[in-house]
């Protein structure tokens, strides 16, 4: 049994952070996890919630600072989630990521030789996200726009982002009070009645060409042309006003069925030169300049070659593979999504790649029917979803033996994962280079090269 009990009030010392950026304090052994706290931080703190095995602090006062500390623009954007590091500065954010990467690839990977280069940051890092996803409710009878509170459905009202492209903080006020004008009405999850769920903004970090998309419960849209005009007129770099019709009750952000309210149904931007096409619902990085450095940092850790032939497997829209096309033999993409597949065959056409082709499938379906049609690859890409790879990928990968394989990972703990399942399967991961995508949040990427084992 814990000694420690709920509302009751502590003096401890902050002795580790969590993979979160919690602050992890210990009493009698029992570990609280604590917001805005630093380690060598002496706080005075309120337990909050406690189980069997943790709890969770508030502070209630601090009684030293942290030298790595720095203040907090809008402690909102640490109650939501959205910022959850930025009482940190700049450069300890980096050595946190640099030190979550290490962490695991010693107690997972069981790899605690393999090299972790410092982390990539940014020169500015806030106002990066070319997207956003904004939930809307009524109070006190007007549109409300900002974020839950964390792990609940609590709206705290916010207005600056800080880690968003500021024209997209303003886009999310103009069109929120549109909406208001026209008196359309706010989702209520509880009794799923209502009418705009989300507003969506994606703008384009070169092109500056901007997308609003509305999400709506029902698809009767009184005056969405109108409202969509309006929108246009008073956001000039709007090209792109599109409703998509959510009417189920979860928590999944966007439907299935969409109409174009005004304009195309894309916007296109560019990355390492090449230009994308990018739908409502393409999956592309939110970070343009870092996944540029994230990008090249990939392509410098193959050494490509005129010689290679390359599989980029979860694809997406293409942006990996078409970034190196014109240096490679050939490119072959496959990804489970079909629009991702078509946007991929529409950006190679438009940037005049002819040496790339596109399938819709599993990778590793797709990658063992190619080897058995004499398609034999040197390299493989690999930037699977935050659960990392399949175990009947990485099999197949093995099996059609290339030279080298590089892993772009959202995620530490499943790319440690994988690291020992390719090791034992022989092939040596060689060094990692954590890149920044998400600076302000706990998030990392990372490339990992891996050669085949001699």
């Amino acid at each position: 049994m814990t000694t420690v009990e709920k509302n009751q009030t502590y003096t401890v010392m902050i002795d580790d952070l969590s993979h979160e950026g919690l602050g992890v304090a210990h009493i009698e052994g029992y570990p609280l996890f604590i917001e805005n706290a630093l380690p060598t931080e002496e706080v005075s703190v309120k337990a909050v919630k406690v189980g069997k095995k943790f709890g969770y602090g508030k502070v209630i006062e601090r009684f030293n600072r942290n030298p790595e500390r720095q203040e907090v623009a809008d402690l909102d954007l640490l109650r939501s989630g959205i910022a959850p590091l930025s009482h940190m500065t700049y450069d300890y954010q980096l050595r946190f990521k640099q030190q979550q990467v290490e962490k695991v690839l010693k107690t997972i990977a069981k790899l605690p030789e393999l090299p972790v280069l410092p982390t990539l940051g940014m020169k500015n890092p806030i106002e990066y996200r070319n997207k956003a996803q904004i939930p809307v409710q009524k109070v006190d009878n007007q549109l409300m726009t900002g974020f839950y509170r964390k792990n609940s459905h609590n709206l705290l009202p916010i207005e600056n982002y800080l880690i968003q492209d500021p024209k997209i903080d303003q886009a999310i006020i103009a069109v929120r009070d549109i909406l208001q004008r026209f008196n359309v009405k706010a989702y209520n999850e509880r009794e799923n009645t209502g009418f705009i769920r989300h507003i969506i903004i994606r703008r384009g970090h070169y092109s500056h060409e901007m997308m609003v998309i509305l999400v709506t419960r029902t698809e009767r849209f009184f005056k969405g042309i109108e409202i969509a005009e309006i929108i246009k007129a008073e956001l000039p770099e709007v090209i792109s006003v599109i409703q998509n019709i959510n009417p189920e009750q979860t928590n999944v952000i966007m439907g299935r069925e969409e109409k174009i309210l005004y304009g195309k149904p894309t916007i296109n931007d560019t990355l390492l030169g090449k230009t994308y096409q990018i739908s409502s619902q393409s999956f592309y990085q939110v970070n343009t300049e870092q996944t540029e450095r994230l990008y090249q940092t990939a392509i410098e850790f193959a050494e490509l070659s005129k010689e290679d032939v390359v599989v980029d497997a979860y694809c997406g829209i293409g942006t990996i593979g078409l970034s190196f096309a014109e240096k490679v033999k050939h490119v072959y993409g496959v990804e489970i999504v079909p629009q991702a597949i078509e946007d991929a065959k529409v950006n190679a056409k438009t940037n005049n790649v002819e040496n790339a082709n596109y399938e819709i499938g599993k990778a590793e379906k797709i990658m063992s029917r190619w080897a058995r049609e004499g398609i034999e690859p040197s390299v493989i890409f690999v930037d699977p979803p935050r659960k990392g790879l399949d175990e009947k990928f990485i099999e197949a990968s093995v099996a059609v033996n290339p030279n080298k394989i590089i892993y772009i990972s959202c995620n530490p703990a499943t790319l440690a994962r994988d690291l020992r399942r390719y090791e034992d399967l022989g092939y040596h991961a060689v060094k990692v280079q954590p890149v920044d995508l998400f600076p302000q949040t706990y998030h990392v990427e990372s490339v990992t090269l891996l050669i085949k084992a001699v």
